[in-house]
């Protein structure tokens, strides 16, 4: 792997372990954790294959494949990856950088019908390795296919580096919204959904 990502310098040690548990207790307390997966899979035509980017602890993933999709699950971390196989097995968790993607090098030579990158992935990533990340990721979705980011806008990327990212990365935002359950932008959100398509 490259230059160690935002994930591996910002937050202390065994804070992979605390997210795993904090999922975990979630849903085990009967939290609705699906809220990304709904809305991605709403707009994949059924049994699609779907790329999850930062892969995390496997929630997203593990819901859209119950709901009849594939599902590979790529994270950085594999103390996450070590979780995801763990409690949510039937998706291919890998771990990798996504500055670095390269899936049909890992066995996965097909494309994706669409990609989704929640969590916060974004700005998790390697500092100036945005454009990279998406132009990765977009390069294993098929050309009228979608890639899904969600993440705060209070971090340490502003809307503005991150839509410069999307244009060095060949795309453009189609849509963008305050919430997963997709209410309406406006200038003073603090989360941000963006669905980005190919130029």
């Amino acid at each position: 792997m490259g230059e160690p990502t935002r994930w591996m310098t910002d937050t202390k040690e065994g804070h992979s372990q605390w997210y795993v548990e904090r999922f975990r207790t979630m849903a085990a307390e009967g939290r609705d954790l699906g809220g990304e997966a709904r809305l991605v899979d709403a707009m994949l035509p059924p049994g699609s294959r779907v790329l999850d980017g930062g892969c995390g602890p496997g929630r997203v993933g593990a819901i859209l494949r119950e709901r009849g999709h594939t599902v590979v699950g790529v994270d950085a971390d594999p103390v996450l990856i070590a979780a995801a196989e763990e409690d949510h097995p039937g998706p291919r968790w890998l771990v990798a950088d996504l500055a670095e993607l390269d899936l049909p090098a890992m066995g996965e030579p097909e494309p994706f019908a669409g990609a989704v990158l929640a969590g916060n992935v974004i700005v998790f990533v390697t500092p100036g390795t945005e454009a990279e990340v998406l132009r990765r990721v977009a390069a294993h979705v098929v050309d009228d296919g979608f890639v899904v980011v969600g993440f705060h806008t209070d971090r340490d990327l502003t809307l503005t580096a991150f839509d410069d990212a999307v244009r060095a990365a060949g795309l453009r935002l189609e849509n963008r919204f305050a919430t997963w359950d997709l209410r309406g932008w406006h200038d003073d959100a603090d989360f941000a959904v963006n669905v980005l398509r190919k130029d």
